[in-house]
């Protein structure tokens, strides 16, 4: 597999973690030597690190950077130089991917979801199933929820043409982590492309406000009920269904809570607000902050919210033939993931504004894509 080596500023755009799970996910897939460089120089403390979850922006020490690339790593037995905290390069040759069991942990709350996104197009295309063993945190800050990836991301991914199986065996929170989820999945032979584009109308809102540990279950109601107060001023007929729920002490590990609230429409775009609760904030300030999230997704007229852009771009490079998604103001993330999926998987991707007469006075995008029709050399 000794292609040419591709060369990819980490410093640029978003210049987070998500140019190394873009990068390295696509070299895997690919069979494309990489170098990353400049690891993280879009944030103020370069390199990877692991340090404390949730202290500073600063210091956003992302242990699942890691956790990321060592997993990419042993999928297809590839060789990883650099992946060490501090580190501001990494170097990485894959070989085949290969389905069968993977564990990783970040051994702190690093996102488990994140876990999920690297390493979900790869075994795509392994030669045979794959179960993900994936330990950390399951719903902590600057990642998608696990209840987002199972209740938004899935049933739209799976448009793609697969599907996966998400078990939560323990949940996890801020600062120890301590969560487990269990990804199955067997391999496709190609993906299809998909057509996000017409939104239709809500006809459903509901969610779920949860407590584990030591907290209250009247926190759990009362971000509900302060979720659902919100929500009635603007949309008034519609029945919200928001369940409080205590999580079971033999499902979660430490103290958390949070909330989720999905709208679903006519036509089965499914649209997300959350938060997470924190030290100094009162329930109720959680439920309006998912409330506010949720409305302001409804209001920008695309077919998806704005967390799972990001999320498909990578799907749509590798999909058989043009995918189409509507979505609200391009966020960086999916800026960035477009960068890197052309660079490296020669994808064609436009960003247009939307020339519908209803998305005329809104922010509202067509995301197009020539997808490369990856095809699975295994089956």
């Amino acid at each position: 597999m000794e292609g040419q080596r591709v060369e990819v500023d980490g410093g640029i755009m978003e210049g987070g973690g998500q140019i190394l799970r873009v990068s390295t996910a696509l070299s895997c897939l690919l069979g494309l030597p990489l170098r990353v460089q400049k690891i993280r120089a879009g944030r103020s403390t370069p390199g990877l690190s692991s340090g404390g979850w949730r202290s500073e922006i600063k210091v956003l020490a992302w242990p699942q950077h890691l956790s990321g690339l060592e997993m990419i790593r042993d999928l297809c037995d590839g060789q990883l130089e650099g992946a060490e905290i501090g580190s501001t390069e990494i170097t990485f040759i894959p070989e085949k991917i290969k389905g069968g069991i993977h564990t990783a942990d970040t051994k702190t709350a690093g996102s488990v979801c994140l876990l999920m996104q690297v390493s979900m197009p790869c075994v795509l295309f392994a030669a045979s199933p794959s179960e993900l063993r994936l330990k950390g945190g399951t719903n902590a800050e600057m990642a998608p929820q696990i209840d987002y990836t199972v209740m938004v991301f899935k049933p739209i991914v799976e448009k793609f043409g697969f599907t996966f199986n998400c078990d939560i065996k323990m949940r996890g929170y801020y600062p120890k982590g301590g969560g487990e989820v269990i990804v199955r999945m067997s391999p496709v032979k190609q993906l299809n492309p998909i057509n996000l584009t017409d939104r239709g109308s809500v006809t459903k809102i509901y969610g779920r406000a949860f407590v584990a540990g030591v907290l209250p279950f009247k926190v759990a109601k009362d971000m509900a009920a302060a979720a659902v107060r919100c929500i009635r001023k603007e949309i008034r007929d519609l029945y919200v269904n928001i369940q409080p729920v205590q999580e079971p002490k033999d499902q979660a590990f430490g103290n958390g809570n949070g909330i989720i609230i999905i709208a679903e429409t006519s036509t089965g775009c499914l649209f997300a607000g959350s938060s997470l609760g924190k030290r100094g904030v009162t329930a109720d300030k959680v439920g309006i902050d998912a409330a506010e999230m949720l409305l302001a997704n409804l209001r920008h007229g695309g077919a998806v919210d704005e967390y799972l852009q990001d999320q498909l771009i990578v799907f749509m490079a590798l999909a058989n033939g043009v995918s189409r998604i509507k979505t609200g103001p391009v966020t960086l993330h999916t800026q960035t993931a477009i960068h890197f999926a052309e660079q490296l998987a020669k994808a064609k991707f436009t960003v247009k504004k939307s020339e519908d007469e209803d998305d005329a006075s809104k922010d509202t995008y067509i995301i197009e894509c020539q997808g490369i029709g990856m095809t699975n050399p295994n089956l």
